[in-house]
């Protein structure tokens, strides 16, 4: 038994837990939970925990169910909001079949395999996440169908004893109580959005990170009488809620994608790994933004970046490099602002990351760089200029997805058909739906 583990164990019996969760995702990101036993726990160490892997989306088949649950100690961490009484802890899961192997299904190990390609390479990855969401009165919605604010407050907006400002005061101290260090809080441009950045930590830890900030938000919501929502676009009229990513890759102590004197301070590699990721974008846009209301933010106008572009400070690209803080080149990153709060963030970043490092690997050329707001430039003048568009509907993202080696490879043969069955099964649900829009323009007319 590691240390880990050991600490794991003493600190279980020295605060008196009494229920510990094993938490995993499925092929979408829908967190998963078991309860453990404080007794069952060093079993769980040393021999993982059995369970139907047929009945969790895209794990296994009904004929090869049997699959396993290992604990991963560094992730342990006391829930706060359980309270002081009958104590709870979690920990986040690998997913192992029968023999002790990794899965093939399980989307952690994605990302896992993804990071070890880049460690082979010579590189750490390191990611922070700006994470925007909706605070809604209740998930109910009010009498003119639409979803309830909190507030009508707009970005940065300080509303002396307003709700948002105490739920963001709430959830940054429960999130640093389950070791996730805030960077930044603020209230976002739509009524009763606000957005909570994440300071950077490596990938792995950051999707974990996400999951569990996830459920601390809903958490604190509740308790305050409210209701949190990552849904990517709740409102037609109001920004959607994205989860804009900065990336940066380390060799040992230095920034890879730092370089005095050059463009923007941008080294050879940053450029191929940017290069990468606009190259890929068409086909892995179905995991950045996964569902069919992803595509209402990507193409409902806001700062959504909707073609494939890269520009320094253009927060209308796909790809921004931040502005170059002098005397900081470990600051260095690039920032992708397509993804959407309700992605699954281990294939997303898995995705993400290998797109870059393939740039890096086989030395694609960067186009030229994006000057002008590109939602203001005619569909001709972005033709001219490369800037091709995303997917424009979950559809249209499948399709191109159906068709990628390079999304089959990254996710491998499991994850990638289960993944597309689940999106095709989720655009013929939504095709079939006759919408309240359909009924009021044509109801009374036709």
């Amino acid at each position: 038994m590691d240390r880990q583990q050991e600490f794991v164990l003493r600190t279980i019996e020295e605060r008196d837990v009494r229920f510990v969760r094993l938490w995993f995702t499925d092929v979408v990101g829908s967190l998963k939970s078991v309860a453990l036993a404080p007794a069952e726990v060093e079993g769980a160490f040393e021999e993982g925990l059995g369970f139907d892997g047929s009945s969790i989306e895209g794990l296994a088949r009904v004929y090869e169910s049997d699959m396993l649950l290992q604990p991963d100690p560094s992730t342990f961490q006391i829930l706060p909001w359980r309270g002081d009484t009958e104590q709870t802890s979690r920990m986040f899961c690998d997913i192992l079949t029968p023999d002790g192997q990794p899965s093939a299904a399980d989307p952690r190990h994605v990302l896992k395999r993804t990071l070890a390609k880049a460690a082979d390479m010579g590189f750490t990855c390191y990611t922070h996440p700006e994470i925007e969401f909706y605070l809604l009165k209740s998930e109910e919605l009010g009498a003119d169908g639409q979803p309830v604010p909190v507030d009508h407050a707009g970005y940065f907006d300080h509303v002396p004893g307003g709700v948002a400002q105490d739920f963001r005061r709430t959830a940054v101290g429960m999130l640093e109580s389950v070791g996730i260090s805030v960077e930044f809080s603020h209230h976002e441009g739509g009524p009763g959005q606000n957005e909570i950045d994440l300071r950077y930590a490596d990938a792995l830890q950051t999707a974990d990170n996400i999951m569990t900030f996830r459920t601390v938000i809903k958490e604190v919501a509740l308790q305050q009488g409210a209701y949190a929502t990552f849904m990517p676009k709740p409102f037609s009229q109001h920004p959607g809620s994205g989860m804009h990513t900065h990336f940066s890759l380390f060799e040992g102590d230095s920034n890879a994608f730092f370089e005095a004197g050059a463009e923007f301070q941008l080294s050879a590699t940053a450029r191929k790994f940017i290069a990468g990721i606009l190259r890929y974008a068409p086909e892995f846009t179905a995991v950045t933004n996964q569902f069919v209301n992803s595509y209402k933010r990507l193409w409902g106008g806001g700062e959504a970046p909707s073609y494939l572009s890269w520009g320094h400070n253009n927060r209308s690209a796909l790809v921004r490099v931040p502005l170059y803080k002098p005397g900081k080149g470990q600051s260095a990153r690039i920032e992708y602002r397509g993804i959407d709060s309700a992605t699954n963030p281990y294939l997303a970043y898995a995705v993400l990351l290998s797109a870059g490092l393939r740039g890096i690997e086989e030395g694609y050329e960067l186009p030229s760089v994006a000057e002008e707001d590109i939602s203001l430039l005619t569909t001709a003048e972005r033709r001219v200029l490369g800037h091709d568009p995303l997917p424009s509907s979950l559809h249209d993202a499948v399709r191109i997805a159906e068709e990628s080696e390079f999304l089959a490879e990254v996710l491998g043969e499991r994850v990638y058909e289960h993944f597309l069955r689940n999106k095709r099964a989720e655009w013929q649900d939504y095709r079939l739906q006759v919408t309240p829009y359909e009924l009021q323009k044509n109801l009374g007319i036709l």
